[in-house]
């Protein structure tokens, strides 16, 4: 399953590649996700912690650098892992590119290709779209606010990425789908779909 994101953070290109050379202040700024050893040779090992719905799921597992191209400004991670109750394995192979945005600011286009089996895979694309979605703009966040505060000389430990809550993920991609909803309910209307009849 291949998902797609993209959000702008207001930094310059060179500053956003600078901060994702780091795969540990990336991390810091994903909600629920944590490094706990780094494993030598851009080798990692983490926990994610996630709640969908009802189902709350905490994933151990290793991920590494596959591909780093300063000049493409591209970064691939490569990541799996598996519930640590048994209900599931998840495999993951991340691709951020680095774009110059508006007004001098960063465009990052985020491809996910994941692979996901047991108790997550039940939720179906919709919804892991929509999860993720709003994981990226949390994400987004995150990252902006650890680059001013080194901007301000200030520790990037006291930005804090917080817990992938359930309650308001379930609610902003609850929202989400809504409005994807809404969207094709109110199409604008097109004769050319609902051929007349012919008649006397």
């Amino acid at each position: 399953m291949l998902v797609s994101n993209e959000f702008e953070v207001s930094q310059p290109v060179d500053k956003v590649w600078e901060f994702f050379q780091s795969v540990p202040n990336v991390a810091a700024c994903l909600p629920g996700a944590a490094l706990t050893d780094d494993l030598g040779d851009e080798h990692y090992g983490g926990v994610v912690n996630l709640r969908m719905g009802p189902v709350k799921l905490e994933f151990a597992g290793k991920a590494h650098v596959a591909e780093r191209d300063e000049a493409a400004k591209r970064l691939v991670l490569d990541a799996s892992g598996s519930d640590q109750k048994g209900r599931g394995n998840v495999e993951m192979q991340v691709t951020a590119v680095l774009r110059a945005g508006s007004g001098g600011g960063t465009k990052v286009l985020v491809d996910q290709d994941l692979q996901i089996s047991g108790a997550a895979a039940q939720y179906g694309r919709g919804m892991i779209t929509d999860v993720s979605s709003v994981l990226m703009k949390q994400f987004a966040d995150n990252m902006q606010a650890r680059i001013s505060a080194v901007e301000r000389g200030e520790s990037v430990d006291s930005v804090s990425a917080g817990s992938a809550s359930g309650l308001a993920i379930g609610i902003s991609a609850m929202r989400l789908a809504l409005m994807r909803v809404l969207r094709r309910f109110f199409l604008p209307y097109d004769p050319s779909q609902f051929p007349s009849r012919g008649g006397a």
